[in-house]
């Protein structure tokens, strides 16, 4: 892959500038509908070209073979996976569970992440064991890049972009461009890197709703893996090294879990009232019902469906949403 030729070294640290005031990622982490599980793209120059959908086994076990070395070429330790997603290795230890868990001191594979490599020699021999594999994951944490990734997706009401912009909006960070990776359900993943320690722990929906975190002893997809629902893509334009995470935001990914603070009240989310009406308020255009719709769910969530009904209403009307427009939406994240 061409991104990763251009990951030779790690990227240099951005200098802080003022956050924006209303921080957008990139267009393409929001794409239309994709092609790409029907038709792949065209490989970027050096890239391994990825098999078409409908190719054989054989073929796509190559390709994301081929996808996984020009990986760990560049310094992401890499594993093979199923269809699935799932580790394509089962454990040597199926049946005969060690206390504690063996991390692969056995010298086996079959130990998850636990085997991820950058030795194209090591590579080669996880795929050969796995003919099966169609797909490749890049552990997260891991020297030279510390990556972590956030999993942002549509589902269930919540809008993984959405949240993040209000978190960005909220702790006053910037979204930077970065590596950004186009899931087959039309969602993305966001790659940054983060220092050593404290390591950022896996998390699902923790730190808001709609975004999963990839962090140490986890991992993610990479692009060019073909799974039972379609492939993973790099995004169109997207930058071509992953940003260093922001420090608030690194605070938020660091943060121990709500149920070891004594304040907040059980079930509540993190936002406040003010920044929820704050975040409707400086709705872009073409943003304005489905910033409603994410902060009414979030005020319903908390038991604040009611009492902040005006507020919202007040201020999507600011934005130039009717009030009938504003108030038939936030009564379908009532109903939702």
């Amino acid at each position: 892959m061409a991104m990763h030729r251009r990951h030779a070294e790690p990227p240099a640290a951005r200098p802080a500038g003022p956050p924006a005031a209303a921080p957008e990622p990139p267009a393409t982490c929001r794409p239309d509908p994709p092609a790409d599980a029907a038709e792949p793209p065209a490989a970027r120059p050096g890239e391994p070209p990825a098999p078409a959908h409908g190719t054989t086994h054989a073929d796509a076990h190559a390709a994301a073979l081929a996808h996984a070395l020009r990986a760990a070429e560049h310094g992401y330790p890499v594993i093979p996976l199923t269809r699935g997603k799932l580790p394509a290795i089962r454990s040597p230890h199926r049946g005969h569970p060690e206390v504690p868990p063996c991390r692969g001191g056995c010298g086996r594979p079959g130990h998850g992440v636990h085997d991820a490599s950058t030795d194209p020699l090591t590579v080669r021999r996880l795929f050969a064991t796995a003919p099966w594999a169609t797909g490749y994951g890049i552990a997260c944490g891991r020297p030279p890049h510390h990556l972590i990734g956030l999993d942002l997706d549509t589902k269930n009401g919540a809008d993984g972009l959405i949240a993040l912009r209000f978190l960005a909006e909220d702790h006053g960070f910037p979204i930077p461009p970065t590596v950004i990776v186009r899931t087959p359900s039309g969602g993305c993943h966001l790659w940054l890197t983060g220092p050593p320690d404290p390591p950022v722990p896996n998390s699902a929906g923790r730190l808001a709703p709609g975004i999963d975190v990839r962090g140490a002893g986890g991992y993610l997809v990479g692009p060019g893996s073909l799974t039972t629902h379609g492939r993973y893509v790099l995004a169109p334009g997207c930058a071509s090294h992953p940003a260093p995470a922001p420090t608030a935001l690194l605070t938020l990914l660091t943060a121990p879990p709500p149920s070891a603070h004594r304040d907040p009240v059980p079930g509540a989310p993190p936002q406040s009232a003010a920044a929820l009406v704050r975040f409707v308020r400086t709705s872009p255009d073409g943003q304005r019902n489905a910033r409603l719709f994410w902060a009414a769910c979030r005020a319903y969530e908390s038991g604040l469906g009611r009492e902040l009904t005006e507020r919202l209403t007040e201020a999507a009307c600011h934005t130039g949403l009717s009030e009938q427009e504003a108030r038939a939406t936030i009564a379908s994240a009532a109903h939702r």
